[in-house]
């Protein structure tokens, strides 16, 4: 039986607290913010009876007061029990108090501890009221050079199984018609038109390029292969490229005359392929078109 996992995530105010609750509920996690530390053994509890949760993050702030003293607690509860019922981990964002001053400069926002004293003094006070629970931390992570999108990148490949990682991004290929409009949401257009039709013969015209007599037709061609190879190549480059800059989606558009047949083979072929590596949808937009 596989345990399940409990994340508390906690840290600095300012550090990136929501940017990884929000990529941990993306991955999967059941989630929950700003829950007293007492009552989070009586929520686990329930998670625990719940065979549909295998995973969960619950942010436990420190601007929640005298309900955040009874976590250091709270904690050592709930490790009496981890090894037997789930693992635990305590997840600790972080930055530098020069880094957070500028971030709260830039939000514009007041520190809740800073009184007449100023931000600079109120992080100091908030990262003493933290030094215990940030020594019982399993993860630290520091976010000063860290972007939204690179923390977010971060928790996907740090604190997520292979699974997670390939869900960081989804890749879309679709095939479409160019006689029934370019897909508006399309990042890269290929057109496939100046290739052979199939449309042309008779006992394929029925057909889709998902069967195997059209696909075979395509395929047969060498400008086809080779032109498959040239996008592949680009694509694969492509991606983890975009990956890296924070994009969730890009969708890939393999456009013919009709959507029924060379734009569906070629979209077939590079969403089973990619399907390797990445989370790959794949869809055809215009294919009942043509054959209705």
């Amino acid at each position: 039986m596989v345990k399940k996992e409990l994340l508390i995530v906690t840290g600095m105010g300012g550090a990136g607290k929501t940017v990884a609750m929000g990529a941990l509920e993306d991955m999967g996690y059941f989630t929950a913010q700003n829950l007293p530390a007492k009552m989070l053994p009586k929520v686990w509890e329930m998670i625990l009876d719940d065979p549909e949760i295998t995973q969960a993050a619950i942010m436990i702030d420190h601007r929640s007061g005298t309900f955040f003293n009874d976590l250091e607690e709270t904690l050592m509860a709930l490790r009496a029990n981890q090894a037997e019922d789930y693992n635990l981990r305590v997840v600790f964002i972080d930055a530098s108090d020069h880094e957070l001053v500028t971030r709260y400069k830039e939000t514009r926002r007041q520190h809740y501890l800073a009184g007449d004293k100023g931000t600079l003094a109120g992080i100091q006070a908030e990262r003493a009221q933290l030094a215990v629970i940030r020594e019982k931390a399993t993860d630290i992570i520091r976010t000063d050079e860290f972007t939204a999108k690179q923390l977010r990148n971060y928790i996907f490949e740090n604190l997520g199984s292979k699974e997670h990682s390939r869900a960081l991004m989804t890749v879309q290929v679709t095939s479409f018609g160019f006689k029934h409009g370019l897909p508006a949401d399309a990042d890269l257009v290929k057109d496939v038109r100046f290739l052979k039709n199939p449309y042309y013969d008779e006992v394929l015209r029925p057909k889709s390029g998902l069967d195997k007599t059209v696909s075979d037709f395509v395929w047969a061609n060498a400008d086809a292969q080779l032109y498959y190879q040239m996008v592949k190549q680009e694509v694969r480059w492509l991606l983890p490229r975009y990956q890296s800059e924070g994009k969730s989606t890009i969708m890939i558009a393999f456009g013919c005359t009709g959507g029924q047949h060379r734009s569906v083979a070629f979209a077939h072929r590079l969403a089973q392929e990619l399907a390797v590596d990445w989370q790959v949808n794949e869809y055809h937009r215009d294919v009942q078109l043509q054959k209705g």
